[in-house]
């Protein structure tokens, strides 16, 4: 094995200037795959953060059916007291669950006394809220200076709807909504801040305390209409939403029915989209990465048993079985594909730092001088070289089956 591996470094170094490019395009291409995935990864990672630390939670756990009829977010689906009891003690026993915010959502009317509008209020307790979706007070773009985020009696307006209605903090305006007995109330409250909206211009939620909520709609109980839960570590979110599934499905009403629903982020939230996107390049850099290292490797190796043909005829007639002559080629493909993969990782870890200690930043809504954190997953780096090696190996395998096939003869007197 060792003079095997020996001849072949050999045989490729007889031909240094294609070795050389050979080695650098598949670098290239290794070097390519390994930055794109880190960056990508970490815009993926980073817009993700926005948007559940914003808004969503990583998860929420409403009653069943509410999320099939969220557009006209119905009260008579929300969940009981003690139904919601069940599902936070559940969550306090749970180590991998950093906060929840229980939440009650509602449509209202909006009136700022000479014009009238519709608005999505979500009512929360703020300190809940703000450890739940932590860049939600990042998203004030007007506020009284020394005012808490959210205080009773005032509300949080989105910033188109100030606009459109030309109200600004510190004015009086009027909600007004059905509650479940179908009677209409309503209140008049202080604009608290106006609010930039996390998922474009068109945004209309709003926010207010949950107990102003509770007292606009006569909710008497602590009833809500979803719970929404940030987990410390993101990579455990799965284990946590399936705990939860697996302990509230046995949950059922006096019909039999399950009585909760739970939805992470990417059930919650267009963006998924945008995620499965980025997902879906990847691939497709992957898939480019292979064919860079097929076509370059069986290039190579074809001309090199192009090349030597008298040569495999000469050690064909001296007694070297067809299995070793192939197993040669084999390993020239292998060392190709491990100098590449070599060079290329060495490459990327050096780039990636490189980009961490310039430090790219961009903006995203109000939140400006985003540090984009490239990072290399340690599986990714190995499963991305194992791939090119192994498709190093069978781009050379088909160039040695034939060469293993020749016979001394015919080779012998080939020109």
């Amino acid at each position: 094995m060792g003079n095997l591996l020996k001849i072949a470094f050999r045989n490729l170094m007889r031909y240094k200037r294609r070795t050389i490019m050979t080695a650098i395009l598949i670098t290239i291409g290794i070097s390519a795959v390994i930055l794109f995935s880190s960056i990508a990864g970490s815009f993926k990672n980073m817009m993700i953060g926005q948007v559940t630390d914003s808004m969503l939670g990583h998860i929420q756990v409403h009653n069943k059916g509410y999320m099939a009829s969220i557009d006209n977010l119905p009260l008579n689906r929300i969940l009981k007291a003690g139904q919601a009891k069940t599902v936070t003690q559940l969550l306090d026993s749970d180590p991998a669950v950093e906060a929840y915010s229980l939440r009650v959502k509602f449509g209202s009317g909006f009136s700022n006394f000479a014009e009238t509008t519709n608005i999505r209020m979500n009512s929360v307790d703020p300190d809940a809220e703000s450890r739940t979706c932590p860049l939600l007070p990042g998203r004030l773009i007007d506020a009284k200076p020394g005012s808490k985020f959210m205080e009773k009696g005032k509300i949080l307006v989105p910033q188109l709807l100030a606009q459109g209605m030309k109200v600004k903090v510190g004015d009086s305006v009027a909600l007004f909504a059905t509650n479940r007995d179908g009677s209409v109330n309503g209140n008049s409250f202080e604009v608290g801040g106006i609010l930039e909206s996390v998922t474009g211009p068109g945004g209309r939620d709003g926010y207010m305390h949950i107990d102003d909520a509770r007292a606009l709609l006569r909710i008497e109980s602590p009833e809500v209409s979803e719970i929404a839960v940030r987990v410390r570590d993101f990579g455990d979110l799965d284990a946590v939403k399936q705990r939860l599934q697996s302990v509230l499905a046995d949950q059922v009403n006096p019909k039999g029915k399950p009585i909760f629903e739970i939805h992470d982020w990417e059930k919650l939230s267009p963006f998924s989209n945008i995620a499965g996107m980025i997902d879906m390049l990847m691939l497709f850099v992957n898939i480019m990465l292979v064919a860079i290292v097929l076509v370059s490797v069986l290039n190579v190796m074809i001309m090199a048993v192009y090349e030597r043909v008298r040569e495999i005829g000469t050690i064909s007639a001296m007694g070297v079985k067809p299995r070793k002559i192939m197993f040669l080629f084999v390993i020239e493909g292998f060392l190709l594909g491990l100098i590449g993969t070599l060079i290329g990782g060495a490459i990327s870890v050096v780039a990636v730092s490189v980009m961490n200690f310039v430090k790219i930043t961009f903006d995203f809504g109000r939140q400006k001088g985003l540090v984009l954190e490239p990072s290399i997953d340690l599986r990714n780096l190995v499963l991305t070289g194992l791939l090119v090696i192994v498709i190093s190996i069978l781009a050379s395998l088909q160039p040695a089956w034939k060469a293993s096939k020749m016979e001394p003869v015919d080779a012998l007197r080939h020109v």
